[in-house]
């Protein structure tokens, strides 16, 4: 027999196992860990949960805040990821985390209504649903106090995620659901973990549609804490919706990797001719090209690998193996080039095989080398 949690401090009460794992992903939610537990104890009363953060290892000490409430009790859990980041990934680790039937995903800043949870529970054990979504757009729900600029893009990327999504949900981009054991295991493996659109990411990966329903709720103001919706974070969701479009012939990474390339040809010309002014070619070739070098570094940095992201003296040392791996791929598309042209192959197939050469060693060496996984 096991235990649930009740409220901060109340006695223990034995149960049957853990029936509703609630999930939340945070990031510097160090004042809202206390308040949303309290709220779920109050509105989960007679269910068997357990909670369990998934913190990014958080500055203001979110991960030790909840830990000191589960001295307390054993169903309040924290798993501290060190060197990751990432909302989906998080959503993953922390489902992957629990043995319970049913996980509910909920955001750690209270904007989510969590006296929904138990109608969710109820309608996916009653209608034997996969997932139950909380929906800010259906009748009876609402967005709260958003500017017209976040309902716009909201409405922009709504549309945007019915390219991939055949189901008719009313607000593919919500954070707030509740979904069966089974119906995760069948989509995992095809998960991308991009961005921080775990639902539609479920929605795009599953086998078979999903069965589901959407019930609405008002989408809340935050209290405490600050909002993680920045201009990245877009880039992230269509880093998503690539990789459920064309993620099974070619990796996203590489699509960015190839793009941040072409982005470098045209650098590399731009600082040509102003160099030519003051420097004889060989000179302003080699600086173009170290300035074409260091400009693919930072861009990829930055939007291909932002999930790995190498910051103060790895950057450096990241970039210096970028320069080397650069370097011998550009000897090997030389050399291929070169074996393709002496075979009469015409000039341009004979570059473009001696390109492409490069760009795929680029990726493949960079991603173990420079971009190591951590």
């Amino acid at each position: 027999m096991s235990e649930i949690f009740l409220s901060p401090g109340a006695p223990r009460a034995e149960t049957a196992a853990v029936e509703l794992a609630v999930v939340v992903p945070s990031f510097n939610e160090c004042d809202n860990v206390e308040p949303l537990i309290e709220r779920l104890a109050t509105c989960l009363d007679g269910i068997a949960w357990e909670v369990i953060y998934v913190d990014d290892d958080s500055p203001d000490g979110t991960a030790e805040a909840v830990r000191r409430l589960a001295r307390r009790d054993p169903h309040i859990r924290c798993v501290q990821r060190i060197g990751r980041r990432g909302l989906s990934t998080a959503v993953i680790e922390g489902i992957l985390a629990t043995s319970a039937p049913y996980i509910a995903v909920i955001d750690a800043d209270m904007q989510h209504d969590e006296t929904l949870l138990p109608r969710m529970l109820a309608a996916a054990k009653a209608e034997h649903l996969d997932i139950v979504v909380g929906s800010r757009y259906m009748d009876g729900g609402a967005v709260g106090e958003w500017d017209k600029e976040r309902v716009r893009i909201s409405g922009v990327a709504t549309r945007l995620a019915h390219l991939v999504v055949s189901a008719e949900l009313t607000d593919p981009m919500s954070g707030f659901f509740v979904i069966r054991r089974e119906a995760f295991d069948r989509a995992v493996r095809r998960l991308s973990g991009q961005g921080f659109k775990i639902l539609l990411d479920l929605f795009a990966s599953a086998p078979e549609p999903f069965r589901f329903r959407e019930l609405p709720y008002r989408f809340r103001q935050r209290i405490h804490g600050e909002s993680k919706l920045d201009t990245l974070v877009v880039w992230e969701y269509l880093m998503l919706l690539l990789d459920k479009l064309f993620g099974r012939f070619v990796p996203t990474r590489f699509v960015l990797f190839g793009a941040v390339g072409s982005s470098g040809i045209f650098v590399n010309l731009v600082m040509l001719r102003l160099l030519l002014i003051v420097a004889p070619f060989p000179v302003a070739q080699a600086i173009a090209t170290l300035a074409a070098m260091t400009s693919n570094f930072a861009l990829n940095n930055l939007f291909t690998y932002r999930d790995k992201r190498l910051r103060g003296h790895r950057f450096f040392t990241g970039l210096l193996s970028f320069y080397a791996i650069c370097a011998m791929g550009a000897v090997a598309g030389v050399g291929i080039a070169s074996v393709a042209f002496e075979e009469n192959y015409s000039w341009w197939l004979a570059g473009l095989a001696g390109a492409l050469v490069g760009v795929v060693w680029n990726y493949a060496v960079s991603s173990v080398f420079t971009w190591r996984p951590k």
